[in-house]
């Protein structure tokens, strides 16, 4: 259950990291409110995450998760460049995010 707690932090973490770029500098109401409650529950589930799971292995999860999902948001809602190095990197998180997934269960 953890794990899936975890998870559910990264979304959150991509939602806001996405919606800072909607918030437009926090001029814009309604996507900065989002903003701010998609952080406070991607803290407040990551929190949940490390009663359970270690807290580095927890932390580099979340990160990645976010990470890759702020970046394929990026370039498909933004025109993000999408160059074969950075494709390869973002591939690289991925599979570092799995293999701390399978190294605790």
């Amino acid at each position: 259950m953890s794990w899936f707690v975890l998870f559910l932090a990264g979304l959150m973490e991509i939602g806001w990291a996405v919606g800072l770029k909607y918030t437009d500098g926090f001029t814009r109401l309604w996507p900065t409110v989002g903003t701010v409650l998609a952080l406070i529950g991607s803290i407040f589930l990551l929190g949940m995450a490390v009663k359970s799971l270690p807290i580095g292995t927890a932390y580099a999860v979340w990160v990645g998760i976010g990470t890759v999902g702020t970046a394929v948001l990026g370039i498909v809602l933004f025109n993000d460049p999408a160059d074969a190095l950075k494709l390869i990197s973002l591939g690289l998180i991925c599979a570092g995010v799995i293999g701390l997934k399978l190294t605790h269960g």
